[in-house]
């Protein structure tokens, strides 16, 4: 099913949630204005927002303030989005320039921080010390996953644990408060809900990261709109290219321990096929479909209901998607 079809019980809540976050961008600074409807207007999957209404809409209904919260999420993962961009140097995301590269690196990282302060006024204006907690929680770990990326650059004896780890802190940690906090908002949860709420919007945010790295080295880069090799480019470690280091030849393993401790796009043919010959990336998708599974088994018990269908189908698009 396409993304458009998943999301379709909560179309018209991501409607108004567009709306929130329009208004909600406005400033009196012009740049800001251009380089967030830069950003904006190109929209992604908006899977974290939508995380919130689908959790909200499993438990019983969706409110205004879900849409304010959906809304922040939002621009906490673009204000991420923004920072990201210059610390790796990119030029290209969902198959437009980058801001950094249109406007420079200062403004670019700027515009996130007005989109973290942003994003901190509309959580203080809805007066729930538990959502700030959850939400300031999230970016501080955030924070730390993005530091913990830094280090392991040009690492090339990254641990699969570690690299794992910094998908949990990254990734999958802004999936989870997105879950978790629709379930905080709703009149009808208790402990349990929101813990197992959590557990599913980690796992699906795990298994997304973990496909992003496979559609990095074998996507199709008119549809995922980056270019392809960027990671291994930046020297980054990611879990296919370390799998394909560990099971290849002395030689081969050599040539991808360079690849990531000097970076660049020369060894690229020769990484892409080791990752080949070592079938790599259906490593890593098979590890993406346990995540999936185990975001499933965690609302299990919830009862039946679109939300719910649609939930389910949000885990099985996040292992079989090409984009």
């Amino acid at each position: 099913m396409s993304l458009k079809q998943i999301q379709s019980p909560i179309a018209a809540d991501m409607q108004v949630v567009n709306t929130v976050i329009r208004n909600s961008l406005h400033s009196e600074v012009s740049l800001i204005n251009t380089i967030g409807e830069h950003i904006i207007g190109n929209a992604g999957k908006r899977l974290r927002p939508a995380l919130v209404l689908l959790s909200s809409g499993l438990l019983g209904s969706v409110s205004s303030q879900q849409h304010q919260i959906a809304a922040i999420i939002e621009f906490i993962h673009t204000a991420t989005l923004l920072h990201d961009d210059v610390v790796d140097e990119s030029e290209l995301r969902r198959g437009k320039s980058t801001a950094n590269h249109i406007f420079g690196n200062a403004a670019s990282v700027l515009v996130g921080d007005f989109l973290y302060s942003r994003a901190f006024q509309m959580m203080v204006a809805i007066k729930n010390m538990r959502v700030m907690d959850i939400l300031s929680e999230a970016t501080n770990i955030i924070a730390e996953g993005e530091v913990l990326q830094l280090l392991n650059l040009h690492n090339a004896d990254v641990s699969e644990a570690a690299y794992l780890k910094v998908i949990h802190y990254k990734t999958a940690k802004l999936f989870e408060a997105a879950a978790r906090l629709g379930a905080v908002i709703s009149e009808d949860n208790n402990s349990s809900d929101e813990e197992n709420l959590a557990l599913y919007g980690m796992h699906l945010g795990t298994a997304f990261q973990l496909v992003d790295d496979v559609l990095d080295i074998n996507g199709d880069a008119e549809k995922t709109g980056k270019n392809l090799g960027d990671d291994l480019t930046e020297g980054k470690p990611t879990l296919p290219i370390l799998y394909a280091m560990h099971q290849s030849d002395a030689k081969q393993a050599a040539v991808i321990r360079q690849a990531i401790e000097q970076g660049g796009d020369n060894d690229i043919p020769a990484v892409l096929a080791a990752v080949a010959a070592t079938n790599a990336c259906e490593y890593v998708l098979s590890i993406a479909k346990k995540e999936a599974d185990a975001a499933c088994a965690a609302i299990e018990g919830f009862a039946d209901s679109e939300y719910k269908t649609a939930m389910i189908q949000l885990t099985e698009f996040s292992v079989s998607r090409q984009f």
